[in-house]
């Protein structure tokens, strides 16, 4: 079992290179190996492009070898018809007679059938090789799959008071609390996320892009919920290319007309998570308010949380959001330190 740990570990540091590209499609990696030496390798890039077992399958300069070697990956094989065939059907027609797979896929339109159709093709195969491990990786799309929701992220800085803005800020200026250093990790952070998320006070008062332009990477799509839909129209996020989505809007107002979808009568948290699982999102940056944040929290509906601790002072202001999570990591990012939080382990 060392040695099938040895690979797995590399076919996740293959799959992770898809961070932040693959939606909705999950991030997946490939190796292929011949008595002791790696002879392929591959990982998917993005959806529509082909997965990580082709990209392994079609590396080997030798394919006579196939035959006398196994191949691991860290997700079950796919074994339907999307945009491209299903790798099962490779890996039995490529002639490899043993599959090391890291956990099971739970999307339905998998969900073990890749490991059965392996197994009735007469094919040895492993499964649950760093199950953990490749669990995690894959954090955002089995949490869509089995939550039926996207994974949410929450994400604020507070100041070393506990405070998260001033009580009197200046309009269309956000008030930092962290560094320059700390918004390039946001930046970064962003770019992982297929969305990211924000209250309609946080578009008034900060006038912000959400965008990672300090960083590279595709920019989260948009969303933002207001119960008016009476939102501000020049506002910096409606000139970003990203795609917005506005929940909880009465009216059919669009403040553009340009890109946005507005919905009726979304409220609470449990409705937004329904709407947001419907339109295929399966992971959320949620970035603020304090309102937005706190609701998250009291409602339970939220699985990490990254804290970013400033020197800044403030001497009135809005109180952060308590949260109470499994405490991860800390990490110092120049003069700030980042906490990681999870709802459960």
């Amino acid at each position: 079992m060392k040695i099938h740990e040895k690979y797995m570990r590399r076919c996740l540091q293959l799959a992770a290179n898809g961070l932040g590209t693959t939606y909705p499609n999950p991030m997946v990696g490939s190796v292929i190996v011949h008595q002791g030496k790696i002879i392929g390798e591959g990982w998917h890039q993005r959806a529509g492009e082909p997965h990580a077992e082709v990209m392994a399958i079609n590396s080997v300069r030798q394919p006579e070898l196939l035959s006398s070697s196994s191949i691991y990956v860290n997700l079950e094989p796919c074994n339907h018809y999307g945009r491209t065939p299903p790798c099962s059907e490779l890996i039995v027609k490529s002639g490899i007679p043993t599959v090391v797979i890291g956990s099971l896929d739970p999307n339905p339109k998998v969900d073990g059938t890749g490991r059965t159709r392996l197994e009735e093709a007469g094919l040895e195969v492993v499964t649950g090789v760093l199950e953990k491990e490749c669990t995690e990786l894959n954090k955002r799309f089995i949490t869509f799959h089995q939550e039926k929701r996207p994974h949410i992220i929450l994400k604020w800085a507070e100041s070393p008071e506990g405070f998260i803005a001033p009580l009197e800020q200046q309009s269309d200026e956000p008030f930092w609390i962290s560094s320059p250093y700390s918004k390039q990790q946001v930046h970064r952070l962003r770019s992982q996320e297929q969305a990211i998320m924000i209250g309609a006070g946080t578009l008034r008062k900060d006038n912000p892009s959400l965008t990672t332009r300090d960083w590279y990477g595709n920019s989260p799509e948009v969303i933002v919920l207001s119960r008016s839909g009476d939102l501000p129209k020049e506002r910096k996020l409606w000139k970003t290319e990203a795609n917005k989505l506005i929940i909880g809007a009465k009216t059919h107002r669009d403040p553009k007309g340009e890109n946005i979808q507005l919905t009726v009568n979304k409220e609470g948290v449990k409705e937004i998570l329904d709407h947001l699982y419907r339109y295929g999102i399966q992971s959320v940056i949620v970035e603020g308010g304090a309102e937005t944040l706190n609701q998250f929290i009291n409602s339970g509906y939220w699985d990490e949380a990254l804290v970013f601790r400033g020197e800044q002072n403030i001497v009135q202001g809005l109180k952060a959001p308590v949260i109470e999570g499994h405490h991860q990591t800390d990490y110092t990012v120049k003069r700030d330190v980042l906490t990681h939080y999870k709802a459960s382990l």
